[in-house]
């Protein structure tokens, strides 16, 4: 698409030494990375064959795994983790963060056979790519039968504009992504979201999140080091999608 940036890996790999740093521009995909790590089933509980058999760990693919936030809130489920991002540098930071194998590759073109994933997320990455729905249709692609797809990102509305671009962007507040970090034009269509993850076989149940007010005044204030994101029945400025593959 003309005038789109194809990737923003310079962005993030300028920003590689602060994937871990609690007041930097990347600790709120840290806040939502727990939220995210809530909707990872039991693999005990989880249907299909590759799931509590006895024969290898169920796998996780961590699409856009960036510096490896999502890895510790993952460490006990009992899975094995697999990352897949473009970035060298953040590579290199999820392998130390409970990350079994890493992979550097295009997103659109999963370097992986299908169905050979029990849980694929996604999270925050739709918004940064010109070809969301390609990588919607690759998540599907390689998670097996019953297996489970979760994703979140930006809804194309005019309040996620304001609060992730006009506001998040420009007010002096630690966790502040630097200004031309998104661009209103990828953020992504949740009714198509649910219609392509439909087409290949998942539907997407949506729910939005925001941060838990209390915990985000204290952060701002310096008395607290993280912020809770909770669920919301608005899905008008941040949305994670849930699903199990049929």
């Amino acid at each position: 698409m003309a005038g789109y940036r194809r990737n923003f890996l310079t962005d993030y790999d300028g920003l590689a030494g602060q994937w871990w740093d609690p007041r930097g521009a990347l600790a709120p995909l840290g806040w939502i990375a727990r939220a995210r790590a809530a909707f990872v089933p039991d693999p005990a509980t989880a249907p299909g064959p590759a799931a509590g058999d006895g024969s290898e760990p169920p796998r996780l693919l961590d699409v856009a795994c960036g510096g490896g936030l999502f890895g510790p809130h993952l460490a006990g489920k009992g899975y094995r983790v697999f990352g897949v991002d473009l970035s060298a540098m953040a590579l290199r930071e999820a392998r130390q963060h409970g990350y079994d194998a890493v992979f550097r590759a295009d997103i659109t073109r999963l370097p992986f056979t299908d169905a050979s994933f029990d849980v694929v997320t996604a999270g925050q990455c739709l918004e940064h790519v010109p070809e969301p729905f390609v990588v919607v249709s690759e998540l599907c692609r390689v998670l097996r039968p019953g297996g489970t797809l979760i994703v979140d990102t930006i809804p194309d509305t005019g309040l996620a504009r304001l609060v992730a671009i006009t506001l998040a962007e420009n007010l002096p507040l630690p966790g502040r992504p630097p200004r031309g970090t998104h661009d209103h034009r990828l953020f992504v269509n949740r009714e198509r979201l649910v219609r392509v993850a439909r087409a290949h076989g998942v539907e997407l149940r949506l729910l939005g999140l925001r941060p838990h007010l209390r915990d985000l005044a204290r952060y701002v204030v310096k008395r607290r080091e993280e912020v809770r994101m909770i669920p919301t029945k608005s899905t008008d400025v941040l949305y994670l999608g849930v699903g199990t593959k049929r």
